[in-house]
């Protein structure tokens, strides 16, 4: 037996406490409904049918306009959706560059998909109420 496997392209996206795992796959149908899923769930179900999120998400396939030529299968785990939104959209691009890099480096990193926003949460620090917030001083 020859089975044929398709090539699978991964990519690794992280936001805020957030990390995404997406893989690709060459999306043979073009009228697949469901190109798009998290964590066995539809994205759209997943994201509450937020636009804001998916289109953040299609993002970078839509800048190469690559819709609907790929299956997104996500795995996140941790933070809340922008977060996750934010992790899988910079692992689609990631993913997108692994696939040809000479072509599609140039414009997401023009466009600022590529580029990993590090702002987390800053930690407590002892003597303190929150990070920075102190306990007022009494002047009596």
């Amino acid at each position: 037996m020859n089975s044929e496997k398709k090539p699978e392209i991964c990519g690794i996206g992280r936001r805020k406490t957030s990390t995404a795992t997406i893989t690709l796959i060459p999306n043979l149908s073009v009228a697949s409904e469901n190109f798009f899923e998290v964590n066995g769930r539809l994205g759209e179900q997943y994201f509450q049918y937020n636009f804001n999120y998916l289109h953040e998400i299609e993002g970078p396939l839509r800048k190469l306009e690559l819709i609907n030529q790929y299956k997104i299968i996500a795995s996140v785990k941790g933070g809340g959706l922008t977060g996750q939104a934010e992790a899988i959209k910079l692992a689609l691009a990631r993913a997108l560059c692994k696939i040809d890099s000479s072509n599609f480096r140039s414009p997401l990193k023009v466009e600022g998909y590529l580029s990993r926003d590090a702002r987390i949460k800053e930690r407590r620090k002892y003597g303190l109420k929150k990070a920075r917030k102190a306990s007022q001083s009494s002047k009596r």
